[in-house]
């Protein structure tokens, strides 16, 4: 082969070579434009978002809770600032002298504190959390290596335990879990705000960047229905009959009868809402609208009301032959004198002869076997279409979560249910479904929902009221007969309810005595002790119910529960300014 042939071919593999080479330069940077193209044109908004997201820097910014205050502007529930301090494990030089001190300081438990700081050996632990500013003060003062404080809002209770079970408590991070504080989160709350802002990479933030600051809403203020002065008298006749009675529990409400306004609603025992975490959790319940029971003989205002409004009977028509026992199903009272209700066999409380009595005479001397007669005039029907209108077996849509329905049970088919619902056995009601009932006698006839919140008010300043639901159960004069017979109760000498007399006031009210109901039958030793009432009789004011779970010194509603109400409604009258009838 010629050396020009061969020059030939090497200059062919050259040139093949660059063509390769060009061709794959012109491919990458082909490549490279396209991709440049997309970055900088297709998905440039996409890339300049990622970019400002990473420069920029996010804080939150808490709303303020609002405040709840008593119906005179007292404070029941407040945010302060809080301190929670923690600890850098590797600054602490000596575990033990540490905890003793903090210990010490703020009276904590020290054991506690070091199995706490002893729990990991490098890292952060959070020793307390919302401690009192003037304790984190104390603290700061000892200069304690590796302890670090950070404020932190803080919810208090000024009224600690008197109104702890009406207004609740919050959790760690103030949002709320029980009582009023949980029903009404969303307006006690606020909304949450944030700022943000554009940032070097050392964490300066850039001049004339741009920079967005949204201010968090405060939450609403709640101006309760809440007597604070009323509350306090209520809780310490509580404890005073507790002990008198040696009693589990009392449980007292005070109602405005025409507005519904809850003025005291008051548990005992009770717990402390600022240490909630050391409380026993059977007390964080609120039984005035959770606990359920049998009413007794408090349920006979309902019963006679009812006939009366019927027109079945009258206050003095006379009902003939009302026997001390009176058996609903055949062989019930066979057991003996004791009886039960469940089986169908009443009887009066006092041994008496058959005689006639008038409607007024039955309820005066809260005769079972008399309100039963009064039942069967009434008529099942009828009967039950007055508990509807009343709101049993329903819940009366307080202001407040859990709320119990109760029961009520009027079948013809139940053998003796309608008898048992004439005087309160066979339904269920709550403290504060039987001081509406009696409520709504005072008013008139007319029911008014039961609330606790008389207005919200918005960060502004704007005042929201609430609007209770009302509806007419009985007319105005069956409302004021019942109320002349609910005076007999307490001023006649033939009266169950002598114990409730207030002086300067005339009073009106009913006793109620129940067995309680437990392990799936009626106790023979535990009651349940009522006493509800309203004053002054010719136009009411107030209405007080007292409710006390087995007392064991006098169980009936007369005994345990009619001296505290009348110690309730005494002051709460002049609490109120109610002039006396006097």
């Amino acid at each position: 082969m010629s050396g020009r042939s061969r020059a030939r071919r090497r200059l062919g593999r050259a040139d093949f070579r660059l063509i390769a080479v060009g061709v794959v330069l012109l491919i990458a940077w082909s490549g490279l434009g396209f991709r440049l193209f997309q970055i900088q044109v297709v998905d440039a908004a996409v890339f300049e978002e990622r970019s400002r997201e990473q420069r920029t820097t996010r804080q939150d910014l808490a709303a303020a809770r609002g405040t709840i205050f008593d119906r005179q502007g007292e404070l029941l529930a407040v945010t302060i600032e809080g301190v929670t301090v923690s600890a850098n494990l590797a600054e602490i030089e000596d575990i033990t002298v540490t905890s003793t001190l903090i210990a010490a300081s703020i009276g904590g438990d020290r054991e506690a504190l070091i199995e706490r700081l002893e729990s990991k050996e490098t890292g952060w632990v959070t020793l307390v959390r919302q401690l009192e500013p003037a304790d984190a003060d104390h603290l700061k003062e000892m200069e304690l290596p590796g302890l670090y404080f950070v404020n932190e809002p803080k919810r208090v209770y000024p009224a600690g335990r008197f109104t702890a079970s009406v207004i609740g408590f919050v959790g760690w991070d103030n949002e709320g879990l029980e009582g009023m504080e949980y029903y009404y989160e969303s307006a006690l709350a606020g909304t949450p705000g944030y700022a943000e802002w554009e940032r070097a990479i050392g964490g300066t933030p850039i001049p004339f960047a741009s920079s967005e600051v949204v201010p968090a809403v405060p939450g609403s203020d709640l101006v309760s229905t809440i007597d604070l002065d009323i509350t306090f008298a209520a809780s310490q006749v509580c404890e005073d009959t507790i002990q008198r009675t040696e009693a589990l529990r009392c449980t007292i409400v005070v109602l405005n009868p025409e507005t519904g306004e809850i003025l005291a609603m008051v548990n005992t025992p009770s717990f402390d809402p600022n240490d909630v975490r050391s409380a026993d959790p059977a007390l964080l319940q609120n039984a005035a609208v959770r606990m359920t029971y049998e009413p007794g003989s408090t349920q006979k205002l309902v019963t006679v009301a009812a006939a009366i409004e019927t027109g079945a009977v009258q206050w003095s028509t006379l009902i003939h032959d009302v026997p001390y026992e009176l058996e609903v199903i055949e062989g019930a009272c066979d057991k003996g004198d004791e009886g039960d209700e469940v089986y169908g066999c009443y009887h009066d409380a006092y041994v008496h002869d058959d005689e006639d009595m008038t409607v007024k005479d039955i309820f005066t001397k809260s005769s079972n076997t008399g309100t039963i007669l009064i039942q069967r005039e009434l008529g099942d029907t009828a009967h039950r279409k007055y508990l509807e209108s009343w709101g049993f077996g329903s819940r009366t849509g307080v202001d407040f979560s859990g709320e119990a329905a109760g029961i009520a049970e009027v079948d013809s088919t139940c053998g003796p249910c309608t008898a048992s619902a004439a005087i309160g056995y066979s339904v269920s009601v709550t403290p504060l479904q039987m001081a509406s009932v009696f409520a709504t006698i005072a008013n008139d006839g007319v029911w008014v929902q039961p609330h606790l919140v008389s207005s919200v008010v918005d960060g502004d300043g704007a005042r929201r009221p609430v609007e209770p639901e009302e509806r007419r159960v009985v007319s105005d004069e069956t409302a004021r007969i019942m109320r002349l017979l609910l005076q007999s109760v307490v001023e006649s000498e033939d009266g169950t309810g002598g114990n409730a007399r207030v002086t300067g006031y005339e009073v009106g009210g009913k006793t109620g005595t129940s067995r309680k109901w437990e392990g799936g039958s009626y106790s023979e030793s535990a009651w349940i002790a009522s006493f509800i009432g309203m004053a002054p009789i010719d136009d009411p004011q107030l209405v007080v119910a007292v409710v006390i779970d087995s007392p064991v010194n006098g169980h009936y509603g007369g005994d345990a529960a009619a001296p505290a109400f009348a110690e309730v409604m005494e002051h709460a009258l002049h609490q109120l300014g109610v002039s006396s009838d006097e």
